[in-house]
């Protein structure tokens, strides 16, 4: 496959070595935006019956078998432009248990996902960063192609490369993005890469200390995280911040040392009080690491048989990731998307992302 889309690769860019060099810019740029939805739509079903569903400028390249927790990935190009894009959840099993997986994990470490395969990574520098194991997981698939793929475009003189994804695939761009990063500063891959990452109404990926990495790497206008504000994915997975998740130097760390100065009537009461605070949150992280991590883990198995089950990171607080691009419903909308009881993802689809991105943006186009 290496050879073969490197030769493809060769092939596209002398069609196009007399075309004006495109170059990737910094910011949000919503024709960008626009084209990078459509390769989305495309990647997601393979072939669409409306062709004004399909990108302007962009050819796809390669499209990737399935792979792993039903992964998919394609290779679109533009001039000396590439876009990886990442397919979503799917109607299969395997794809929505990926999302159900959702125990957090170090943001660095060894995952084993089959006997050949032990997936080294190094997501975030902050030894408290976590991410969703479901995800780390269809990541280390994905990166199996997608890493020779970017070394192949990099020996064809393609140095700027868009990672895109819509929902679970925008929630997997930014665990992708932080491994090629990794890999860069490491000196496996080229340092001249630019990237540039577009995570479309992505759930949320990691937790805190994952999110400040992720951001003050990406900082500068190389990330964007793109939302619909009555679409639900991005406010999932569920958020548990227990006392265990600040940082180390805050008063509530030391709230049982501060109750046994007070007096004996104060100590009772507080006491109360402070753990029927505390023990809920508790037993609620336990409960999610129970039941989508360990009982989620012999479910995984199934289906990868070799893949060895890691350690937690005992949190649970997810939080939004990357620069937030805010697309907001109105009642032009609402008239236009109703709401559903039956469709759950009736302002999650591509569709109603494109309607409100030219609502708000249609003056801003280049194109």
């Amino acid at each position: 496959m290496r050879k073969t889309l490197f030769f493809i690769l060769l092939f596209n860019l002398g069609l196009w070595v007399d075309s004006p060099a495109q170059v990737l810019q910094p910011g949000f740029k919503p024709d960008e935006y626009r084209e990078i939805l459509k390769i989305l739509s495309v990647t997601a079903r393979d072939s669409l019956k409306n062709r004004d569903m399909y990108p302007r400028t962009y050819s796809r390249i390669y499209r990737s078998q399935p792979m792993g927790l039903d992964n998919l990935w394609e290779l679109w190009q533009k001039d000396r432009v590439a876009v990886v894009s990442i397919r979503g959840t799917t109607k299969s099993e395997v794809s929505w248990l990926a999302n159900l997986y959702a125990a957090m994990v170090p943001a660095t470490g060894d995952l084993q996902i089959t006997d050949s395969i032990i997936f080294q990574y190094n997501l975030a520098e902050n030894p408290r960063a976590s991410v969703h194991i479901g995800w780390l997981i269809s990541t280390a698939f994905l990166a199996q192609e997608i890493v020779p793929t970017l070394d192949s475009l990099d020996k064809a003189g393609i140095r700027d490369v868009i990672i895109a994804g819509h929902s679970q695939g925008g929630a997997i761009s930014y665990l992708l993005t932080s491994y090629l990063y990794s890999l860069q500063t490491k000196g496996d891959l080229s340092s001249d890469i630019r990237f540039k990452t577009y995570a479309s109404a992505s759930p949320k990926p990691g937790n805190l200390y994952y999110a400040y990495d992720y951001e003050f790497k990406t900082q500068g206008g190389w990330t964007f995280n793109v939302v619909n504000t009555v679409d639900w994915v991005p406010e999932v997975p569920f958020s548990i911040q227990t006392i265990n998740d600040f940082n180390a130097v805050n008063p509530i760390a030391g709230a049982k040392e501060a109750i046994n100065k007070q007096s004996f009537f104060k100590r009772l009461i507080m006491r109360r009080v402070y753990r029927k605070m505390v023990r809920p949150m508790n037993k609620a992280q336990k409960n999610f690491e129970k039941y989508l991590g360990e009982k989620g883990s012999k479910t995984i198995k199934k289906k990868l048989k070799e893949y060895k089950k890691p350690e937690w990171s005992h949190n649970n607080n997810f939080v939004r990731t990357g620069q937030t691009i805010i697309l907001m419903a109105d009642e032009e909308y609402a008239e236009e998307f109703p709401d559903s009881d039956s469709n759950f993802f009736v302002h999650h689809d591509v569709k109603a992302y494109l309607f409100l991105l030219d609502k708000q943006y249609k003056e801003q186009y280049e194109e």
